[in-house]
């Protein structure tokens, strides 16, 4: 009998030891995603004047690069005003879904500066984990500093996707500098997220793999995905939010977007649910309506707090 639940035992010690081999080694591909290559051209987009910058993350060690574009440069007309766009998981500037050089082209012919850039780990920056929001806040950070720095007296405002979404509420919503943000397909709290879906993330079945690599994750991490939290920063913003949400959002579903707007106290924040379009797809599906939207809100959004500021 002894022998029998000793063997018992093993067993089940050397099939815990393989899924926790299997979820380790998941749990470090999704913090190193593959790098995508800078393989767009702004020119392309009729941006004629883009400057390549390099600037830090608030965290030691991590260098940034992006472009940034001056509508003084491009158009001869600037409102004073510098929009920052933040990518999603394992994208880079580009966010080529969009792709984020045309929102961005709309943007400047309005007399918006933009800054596109890469977090860690993407594009031209520098390598370091891949963390879906948390010490992305750090990057970001970085850039806002940057902007502020070399254009003291703009406004300023944030626009992100997917987890360049959440990370732009959470860094926009305690920041006072960020007078607006528009957040496309963000998620509600990351640890909640990767509950529900991290089986298509992984192709692994959620029991058992779901504990070990919510439970691996942090260790890797050095940091646990419940501090990553969204909606605790939406509730603390006074400011306006925009959210865009596709209704087929199959990834990050749009009930995300939905319950994060019904914490909003700002009066001005709005949500538009995109019938029909997926992850991040609402711009390809209505590039027009889409630009049009944005521009309406920042102009009503940051064209008062520069009035207020110049005041």
């Amino acid at each position: 009998m002894v022998t029998v639940l000793s063997s018992i035992a093993a067993g089940l010690l050397v099939v815990a030891v393989v899924i926790g081999l299997i979820s380790l080694q998941v749990t470090w591909k999704l913090t190193h995603p593959r790098r995508k290559p800078i393989d767009m051209e702004p020119k392309d987009f009729g941006l004629k004047h883009a400057e390549d910058v390099r600037f830090p993350s608030r965290e030691a060690g991590i260098s940034l690069a992006g472009w940034y574009f001056s509508a003084e440069k491009e158009t001869g007309y600037s409102r004073g005003n510098t929009i920052i766009f933040s990518h999603g998981y394992s994208q880079n500037r580009q966010e080529p879904h969009l792709p984020a050089l045309s929102l961005a082209a709309k943007l400047v012919r309005e007399g918006y500066d933009v800054l596109m850039f890469d977090f860690r780990n993407a594009g031209e920056s520098s390598a370091a984990l891949t963390t879906i929001g948390l010490r992305e806040q750090q990057d970001l950070l970085g850039a806002v500093d940057f902007v502020a720095s070399s254009r003291p007296g703009h406004a300023l405002g944030l626009i992100g996707f997917s987890m360049g979404s959440a990370t732009s509420l959470l860094v926009g919503g305690v920041d006072q500098r960020i007078a607006a943000i528009v957040a496309d397909s963000p998620f509600y709290s990351l640890q909640e997220y990767l509950e529900e879906n991290l089986p298509q993330w992984t192709g692994l079945p959620r029991f058992p793999f779901n504990w070990f690599i919510l439970t691996l994750t942090p260790l890797l991490m050095r940091a646990n995905p419940r501090d990553v939290k969204p909606y605790d920063a939406v509730k603390q913003a006074e400011k306006p939010i925009f959210f865009i949400h596709g209704t087929a959002d199959a990834t990050v579903p749009a009930m995300n977007s939905e319950r994060l707007h019904a914490l909003a106290g700002d009066p001005g924040s709005r949500l538009w649910l995109v019938p029909g379009a997926g992850h991040v797809r609402s711009y390809a599906m209505h590039p027009e309506e889409y630009g049009q939207k944005v521009i309406a809100f920042l102009n009503e959004v940051l064209d008062m707090k520069k009035a207020a500021t110049d005041s």
